[in-house]
């Protein structure tokens, strides 16, 4: 089983909610961005449902502070991304 394949089966969650942001994110980022963030998406994987959800909503602040970029993306993720940015890496539209 390959690593994408292996995250895909850790993003069902039996939050939909979580289902539907965890997957977008491993989606749309995962493959093209840093080993730190692919750490820390790793790391936020391994939290329960309910903690997990908390982090993300911002009511617990999570345990790796490297985390916050990922969490940042999450949180954001309706939010328009201007490519044009630092050598092409996808910056949110403040």
């Amino acid at each position: 089983m390959s690593e994408l394949s292996k995250l895909k089966w850790h993003c069902r969650r039996g939050i939909k909610e979580l289902d539907i942001v965890l997957n977008w994110y491993l989606n749309e980022y995962y493959e093209n961005t840093y080993e730190d963030d692919k750490k820390a998406f790793k790391e936020l994987l391994e939290y329960e449902d309910p903690v997990l959800y908390a982090i993300l909503l911002g009511n617990i602040e999570p345990a790796n502070p490297e985390q916050l970029e990922v969490l940042n993306r999450l949180r954001n993720m309706h939010a328009p991304i201007d490519n044009t940015l630092n050598n092409n890496t996808p910056h949110l539209i403040q």
